[in-house]
């Protein structure tokens, strides 16, 4: 059993501190490879990467303030656990001011998983499945 450990008290939180964002991180065979289908398939561009040549250890492709960071591990398989869960499992969430226009520029292509769709809670999202078997929400208003 792993002893409980209380963080911080609300009082004791210092206000000076903003976090900016959270970067999800995958891990990946061929981080040039993805970095490449992430710029050709949604508009992201590689923003920074190690070594400065190919094969890649690291790389960071943004789209605005969106960001992955791609990690590369050799023979990595990524199970797709979301048969597990009647409602799936995502990777990332991204929210998108113009969801719909982003949406008529993927539509049809093989790597999306679902049709935009209004969710009960009034964003509308649409599914996109990279490469490497993650998935990622596009959602924000229409």
């Amino acid at each position: 059993m792993r002893p409980v450990v209380s963080g911080p008290k609300a009082d004791d939180v210092n206000t000076d501190v903003r976090i900016r964002s959270a970067v999800p991180t995958f891990l990946v065979v061929d981080v040039a490879e993805t970095a490449r289908w992430y710029a050709a398939a949604l508009g992201f561009e590689t923003t920074g990467k190690v070594p400065d040549h190919e094969p890649y250890v690291y790389a960071s492709v943004q789209r605005g303030p969106a960001e992955i960071m791609l990690l590369a591990y050799t023979n990595f398989e990524n199970r797709d656990p979301s048969i597990r869960r009647a409602g799936g499992l995502w990777d990332a969430y991204i929210r998108v001011d113009g969801v719909k226009a982003l949406y008529a520029t993927l539509e049809g292509k093989p790597f999306v998983q679902t049709s935009i769709a209004r969710q009960r809670y009034g964003d509308w999202e649409f599914e996109v499945r990279d490469p490497n078997g993650y998935v990622l929400v596009f959602g924000g208003s229409y």
